[in-house]
């Protein structure tokens, strides 16, 4: 049988009404040709988090990162303003530099040309006898970039929406229940290497429903009565209040942050504060493969020394619930290699609780409006 790759075949089954829709169609999370269409037609041209704006406060600071496959550079120049470019050298294509750090020009480490922090080519060696080569109209290839709720995103489509516009309300929802945002510091970081697809991933973040079955003491951790999920242009909220009976998964007694509030930006960046001292998480999911997703858990916190109530807490996220979830997204992506899975049904809560799928609606709706802007084939 010859495999359709049409956005049509997709989307079949899907309602406007997640209460009378099925999922995404099991090829969106198994087919090479999806993934390529995820990494063009998505990851390509959506804002795409980098870092806290702590790691490029000061003239000279950069970070590299890789977006959709490609290699970029972001850095706040001599001026302060805050650039980014394909990390790319104009002569042979080398990388300029990669982590993160301070520089006062950017110099390929292949041939030593050089450019300063606007981009511009300023040296080039034994290049005064070329015929027609002009120094001063070489420049690095830019990027957009912004600053968004304390942090730094990139977008690699030229003529994307800014993000301040296109997340309408979500700046303002960040700093109103998180409001020291901007102050907090990196303390930790976390790795993973998941065997699943990354909208498998996305799925199973955006709904709750799973939570009491799979998530004995996360249940425990949060009122569940309260847990609500809202969603709205490119991303949707998560909200509940902290539990109020001692609970299993890390202690909050001394607890200032008493709510669990949760941000997911489309399509990949999900922002969590978590009961407890003043903390930001920041988790980023990097398709790697039509099985193969990357994720990096970023614990920002009132200090870069977690204190034991936060060791308590990265332990729980590291061993036990991390654990729990990624078994299960292992488990989806296996089961919809089988001849025996091809579609799911929503399961719809219209008055908006944790336990409805309505989010993982949300976010196929998006899916399919960015397969739709080319050709899906």
């Amino acid at each position: 049988m010859i495999e359709s790759t049409t956005v049509p075949s997709i989307e079949s089954g899907r309602h406007p009404d997640p209460g009378r829709s099925l999922s995404l169609h099991a090829d969106a999370y198994t087919l090479d040709h999806w993934f390529e269409v995820d990494q063009r037609r998505i990851m390509a041209r959506t804002w795409q988090w980098i870092c806290h704006g702590e790691k490029l406060r000061d003239p000279g600071m950069f970070v590299a990162e890789t977006v959709a496959g490609m290699p970029i550079l972001v850095l706040r120049d001599a001026d302060g303003h805050l650039r980014a470019f394909y990390n790319v050298c104009k002569h042979r294509a080398h990388e300029l530099v990669a982590g993160e750090g301070r520089l006062r020009n950017l110099v390929c480490p292949y041939h030593a040309w050089t450019y300063d922090l606007t981009g511009r080519l300023t040296a080039a060696r034994h290049t005064r006898h070329l015929v027609d080569f002009d120094i001063g109209a070489i420049c690095l290839d830019e990027v957009s970039v912004t600053e968004f709720a304390g942090f730094v995103f990139v977008n690699l489509d030229p003529g994307a929406e800014p993000l301040t516009e296109a997340s309408g309300g979500l700046a303002g929802e960040i700093v109103e229940w998180a409001p020291d945002v901007a102050d907090l510091t990196f303390a930790h970081r976390l790795n993973y290497t998941i065997r699943s697809n990354w909208k498998n991933v996305v799925d199973n973040f955006l709904e709750c429903y799973h939570c009491h079955v799979a998530h004995r003491d996360f249940v425990s951790l949060v009122d569940m009565d309260t847990y609500t999920v809202t969603t709205h242009g490119i991303y949707s909220s998560h909200m509940a209040e902290a539990g109020k009976a001692v609970n299993s998964a890390y202690d909050v007694s001394a607890a200032t942050v008493t709510d669990h509030a949760v941000w997911w930006l489309w399509p990949n960046t999900c922002l969590m504060r978590y009961p407890g001292r003043g903390n930001l998480i920041v988790l980023k999911i990097i398709p790697a493969g039509p099985d193969l997703t990357y994720e990096t858990y970023d614990f920002f916190l009132e200090t870069a020394d977690p204190n034991e109530a936060e060791q308590e807490a990265i332990r729980y996220l590291d061993d036990v619930l991390q654990v729990e979830d990624i078994a299960l997204v292992e488990s989806v992506q296996r089961g919809m290699r089988t001849p025996a899975f091809t579609q799911g049904r929503i399961v719809n809560d219209p008055s908006g609780s944790g336990l409805s799928e309505h989010a993982v609606h949300h976010f196929h709706g998006l899916v399919l409006d960015a397969y739709r802007q080319g050709d899906g084939r």
